[in-house]
Formats: C-alpha cells, sequence, structure tokens
C-alpha cells in the first residue's frame, strides 16, 4: 500500500472516536472557572497498582481522546493547572506530591482517581502508607473506581473544562 493510498483510507474514515455523550451543565469545580474551557493536567502516580494509569492512558487516547473536551496532559507541574492523582500516598511520596502541588499555579485544582487515591484502598493502614491524598494535600474532585473506567476520568475532566 502505498502512502497516498494510506492517506485516502484515512481521509474516507474520518475520526473514529467514542461519540460524546452529553455536555455537562457547567464546571464542577468552582476553581474551575477561571479556566475557561481548557485545563493542563499534570499526573502523579503517588503508590498505585498501575490501574488506574492503564485507564488515565485510555482516557487520552484516541478513542476516549480527552483532549477534544479541553484536558490536555503536561509534564511539568509548572505548566499545569491541574493534578490528576493515582494511588494511596506512600510515605516516600507524600513530600514529593507536596512539592508537586506547591509547584502548580492557582487555582491548583486536585483531582483523586481511583478508590486508592480517595480512601487508600486496600492499602489502607499498611506501614508505608502515609493516607490517602486528601490526607496530603487538598482534594477538589474524586473520580471512584477499582480502577475508574476511561468514561468515568472524560467526565471529570469534562467537568472542569465545561465543554
Amino acid at each position: 500500500m502505498t502512502v497516498f493510498n494510506l492517506w485516502r483510507k484515512i481521509r474516507q474514515t474520518g475520526r473514529v472516536a467514542e461519540p460524546a455523550p452529553p455536555r455537562p451543565p457547567g464546571v464542577s469545580c468552582p476553581k474551575a472557572a477561571v479556566l475557561h474551557g481548557s485545563v493542563q493536567v499534570r499526573h502523579v502516580d503517588a503508590g498505585s497498582c498501575n490501574g488506574c494509569e492503564i485507564e488515565i492512558g485510555s482516557a487520552f487516547g484516541p478513542v476516549y481522546d480527552a483532549e477534544r473536551y479541553g484536558a490536555r496532559l503536561v509534564a511539568s507541574p509548572r505548566h499545569a493547572d491541574a493534578l490528576l492523582v493515582t494511588g494511596p500516598v506512600t510515605r516516600n511520596m507524600a513530600v514529593p506530591l507536596r512539592r508537586t502541588f506547591e509547584a502548580v499555579s492557582e487555582p491548583r485544582i486536585v483531582v483523586a482517581v481511583g478508590d486508592c487515591a480517595i480512601n487508600a484502598g486496600e492499602f489502607a493502614g499498611g506501614y508505608g502508607v502515609e493516607g490517602s491524598v486528601a490526607d496530603v494535600v487538598s482534594v477538589d474532585v474524586q473520580v471512584p473506581g477499582c480502577p475508574p473506567e476511561p468514561e468515568a476520568i472524560v467526565a471529570a475532566l469534562r467537568g472542569l473544562t465545561g465543554r
């Protein structure tokens, strides 16, 4: 197959993604109103089993495509508007999470993704676990599930962007 045939097939097929669910009524977090429909997100793994990371990857992948709703992953907390935190906060990650939180510019929105981030899940009371994300930094939005489905993650991000 030549490159031209491939381009022709791509143009004929068009965008292949899940249809957009209904638009949320507004922003889910009052702090997100200043973002004007666009949020830069920094992901922080505070000690998870990587189940939530797989679902976040799917949420930003070509099928669910969270970027079409104005959410974009960034590499530095200094460029971010929000933190997407997964897993229970381990003792070794408590200080880095606080530092990352401080590096994010105002309004500093924190989204706790997964049951472990919300209440430490199966790891609650473990010797190496500091606690949930809310025990270390303030949490604005929670996405429950073990792991949460990509649709739930995209819905939470759409609640921040209002798109």
